[in-house]
């Protein structure tokens, strides 16, 4: 049964085993957990593997993880200690990891691997609350450093077979990501951007390509993304359904910010 493709935000570092002080405040964090919560139960059957498009892995070319059982990889700081016990010990899938570079080398697209990369913040976080118990395989893959969307649009559309596989792509980044704005000013720019945002996501197909690729001419788009890999992940999910419609299937306000997790197919 084919998979969709999710774009979702993965919150804030280890932000489901914190409470914040205001003006986030202890639950502000619940809304998106409870969602990751019900995310596999939402899907029409339960993936064989997910492959996450991390924000926080960027490479020469798009990488995949190869590992059969890929450690944990704490790329965020100052937190509290228990943050850096976290455990997530699902296991890679080697072959899925091939699987993905043929596709990709079937398009065009050079590509590497890494055999020794951890599971990063972006993974393990959503992938925590997903699927606690760590049953479902889970391969990671880079952006490609220049950050192009329509190379990013072009890797999804390489590896859009995988759904008809099982596998679920899950782009992990973040709709709203100005760390230096987060807890501060800058509302209307939030709420501009994710309602054009959400707009674009439930757009008809060749509307919704269009306006991505273009994407830094939205209404607040840099004052939301100064530098945008939290957004990219989102092309490479579209580029894996381009044809198919999107739905919001999240949307709340974390710290007053507004935040939106889309699905495709």
């Amino acid at each position: 049964m084919r998979q969709p493709a999710y774009y979702i935000t993965h919150g804030g570092g280890p932000c489901f085993w914190m409470d914040f002080p205001p003006p986030l405040g202890p639950k502000a964090y619940e809304s998106l957990r409870v969602f990751l919560d019900g995310l596999i139960d939402s899907l029409p059957a339960r993936p064989k593997a997910v492959l996450v498009v991390s924000a926080h892995w960027e490479a020469p070319v798009p990488t995949v993880g190869s590992g059969e059982a890929p450690g944990m990889l704490f790329d965020y700081y100052g937190f509290p200690p228990h943050t850096y016990e976290l455990s997530y010990p699902a296991p890679g899938n080697p072959a899925l990891a091939a699987r993905v570079q043929a596709l990709l080398a079937g398009a065009g697209i050079a590509s590497a691997n890494d055999a020794e990369r951890g599971f990063d913040h972006a993974v393990f976080v959503p992938m925590l609350i997903a699927d606690p118990k760590a049953q479902i395989p889970v391969v990671t893959l880079s952006l490609q450093q220049d950050l192009d969307p329509e190379a990013h649009l072009a890797i999804g559309r390489a590896l859009s077979s995988l759904r008809d596989e099982g596998v679920l792509i899950l782009a992990s980044g973040s709709s709203y990501h100005n760390l230096r704005d987060i807890f501060r000013g800058g509302e209307a720019a939030s709420v501009e951007f994710d309602t054009w945002l959400r707009e674009t996501a439930e757009a008809a197909p060749e509307v919704r390509t269009g306006r991505l690729i273009g994407w830094e001419a939205a209404p607040g788009a840099r004052a939301c993304h100064p530098r945008e890999e939290h957004l990219i992940p989102l092309m490479v999910a579209v580029g894996a359904a381009e044809q198919e419609p999107g739905t919001t299937v999240y949307h709340a306000r974390i710290g007053g910010k507004p935040y939106s997790c889309f699905a495709f197919g």
